[in-house]
């Protein structure tokens, strides 16, 4: 479970040339917004672009000092916020950052810990049941793994260990209000 810190980096889920369509005011008057996702907790966002040559799955600085690319954070959204493109967008960025992470995650896989008597987090992996969660920690405690390749080949029943990991991101931020224990995001 993370500490809630703000993100450095994000990357950009849908570009709305004429902001939020919610907005009430004229297309005119409307700025270009950026819906983006950061990288290290998966916070979503809107930003406030500096110019327009920015593309979708593109990885912008939103850290402090001189910004490149965004010239402001405007706000942290929900995932109900979110564009349909946006939505659409949100797996594959996501598992783009797992990916990317993988030492992170296989990390994750091989340190997870009991959060209760009666819950692991393995548990709280879509897909991983009591039975399977027991076959990780056995094989683990004999050798830890190395990759999510390494993941996935000694244990057959979990052919992408990414997917579990994307899959309980998109889990907590769709639920934000009621999921229990994050695991990946914050609140």
């Amino acid at each position: 479970m993370r500490k809630d810190k703000k993100e450095v980096n994000a990357v950009v889920l849908d570009i709305l040339l004429n902001g939020r369509s919610d907005d009430t005011r004229s297309t005119f008057k409307r700025d270009p917004l950026v819906q983006a996702v950061g990288v290290e907790q998966f916070k979503l966002l809107e930003l406030m672009p500096k110019h327009l040559n920015i593309a979708i799955g593109e990885t912008v600085y939103i850290g402090g000092g001189e910004r490149k690319d965004i010239e402001r954070v405007k706000r942290r959204i929900s995932y109900e916020d979110l564009s349909r493109g946006a939505v659409q967008e949100l797996p594959f960025v996501l598992t783009k950052i797992v990916i990317e992470r993988e030492s992170e995650y296989v990390t994750f896989y091989n340190k997870s810990i009991a959060i209760t008597p009666k819950l692991h987090m393995l548990s709280l992996l879509p897909g991983i049941g009591k039975k399977l969660m027991w076959e990780i920690i056995e094989l683990r405690e004999k050798k830890p793994f190395e990759s999510f390749a390494d993941i996935s080949e000694r244990i057959k029943l979990i052919p992408h260990p990414e997917k579990q990991i994307v899959n309980r991101v998109i889990q907590e931020l769709q639920e934000h209000q009621t999921v229990k224990y994050c695991l990946f995001t914050s609140r």
